[in-house]
């Protein structure tokens, strides 16, 4: 009897990316129960024991990169027998999905929120959008799509709301964070992280963690950050291609010596111990991995009503949500977080939050899918 044989869909594969984090340990539980993993991307850095094919045919700009390369693997699973077909991209040839991007629908309907009309109408009438959300109905709606993994109930009601699609194909499987890794003791680099930005220990830090700074909210950091006192600070860690404007912004209001702009780390660890509190309130986030580090680290956490993360966040126990462009509920909430009791207790209740969802039942949550469906197929032949 053949060993069953999943594939793995990612253009670009990193050890390190967000999306195979989450199913490295599924992967690694099914390799041991006698299954044969094979990613199919166009580049990929470590892929472990699994078989790598690549998918990487030419294009120009990135609606050409998409449809090409959607094209190339539903031609290669129409080649290999394949049991189980999971992507992280949009696919109309998929078994399994993992909507980890959310919906583009609703990330383009946050997104207009902070434009200017024109540049709205425009954005919805962009050529690589549009073809983005076709596909997305496409792929949702095709009776051969098996099951959808939401990283959140936020994500999942989301897409029942925009898509004609049962809801028992819907598994909300969080993500899962290493507890031990993140963990309150990187307490113990406080005084030296401090020390090194010039922040008193007795100053409240707010640590924002994330690159793509529109998405994520660094603006409204920076400006509930202005109607603080003096004593409050941000630490800004992610990269932005437009960075020198949030500089600007943060140097108009004159907090230039408040908010620290770290850009990339590879360890952000250090810092999570080093705050009081993160902020992260963004535009649209299906679920930040960064806002399960914070609280396991013992962070309580202000974020946005259209982050996952927010599910969460018991208002006032472990954290804040607020919507992501009210300045003075961010602010009140931040200026709760500087009485340092608080901050000590409520980020205490953030790591009892965070505590059930490590790694391990994550990866047991998506074995068991995996298993079921595989089942199912088996039983139907």
């Amino acid at each position: 009897m053949r060993p069953l044989r999943i594939a793995l869909v990612r253009q670009r594969y990193r050890d390190d990316g967000g999306a195979e984090r989450f199913i490295s340990r599924a992967i690694e539980a099914l390799e041991r129960d006698d299954v044969e993993v094979t990613l199919i991307a166009r580049k990929w850095s470590g892929t472990g024991q699994a078989k790598a094919l690549r998918c990487n045919p030419f294009y120009l700009g990135r609606l050409w990169r998409d449809a090409g390369f959607a094209r190339c693997v539903c031609k290669i699973r129409q080649q290999e027998r394949f049991d189980l077909l999971q992507s992280h991209e949009r696919l109309n040839c998929c078994d399994l999905y993992r909507a980890g991007d959310g919906v583009h629908r609703e990330w383009l309907r946050q997104r207009s929120r902070v434009l200017p009309p024109i540049r709205a109408k425009l954005l919805w009438a962009n050529p690589y959008h549009r073809y983005v959300m076709a596909t997305e109905r496409r792929m949702f709606e095709s009776p051969t799509l098996k099951a959808v993994i939401c990283n959140s109930e936020m994500v999942r009601d989301e897409i029942l709301g925009y898509f004609d699609i049962p809801e028992n194909k819907l598994h909300v499987i969080y993500s899962g964070v290493d507890t031990d890794r993140f963990h309150p003791r990187l307490k113990e680099h406080r005084h030296n992280i401090r020390e090194s930005l010039e922040i008193p220990n007795d100053h409240s830090l707010f640590l924002f963690v994330g690159s793509g700074f529109e998405r994520k909210g660094a603006a409204a950091l920076i400006k509930s950050l202005a109607l603080l006192p003096d004593t409050a600070h941000g630490v800004i860690v992610g990269e932005d291609k437009h960075r020198k404007r949030y500089e600007a912004l943060a140097k108009g209001l004159g907090l230039n010596k408040r908010v620290h702009f770290l850009g990339k780390l590879s360890d952000v660890g250090p810092y999570y111990g080093a705050a009081d509190a993160m902020v992260l309130p963004t535009l649209y986030d299906p679920f930040p991995n960064v806002i399960l580090e914070a609280m396991a680290c013992g962070l309580p956490v202000i974020t946005s009503n259209k982050s996952g993360g927010a599910e969460f966040i018991s208002q006032g126990e472990n954290g804040y949500v607020c919507d992501a462009l009210d300045i003075e509920a961010i602010s009140w909430s931040m200026q709760e977080l500087m009485i340092p009791a608080a901050a000590l207790r409520q980020g205490e209740a953030a790591r009892q939050t965070i505590e059930p969802y490590d790694l391990e039942s994550m990866g047991r949550a998506m074995t068991d899918l995996y298993k079921d469906l595989l089942l199912t197929d088996a039983e139907a032949r």
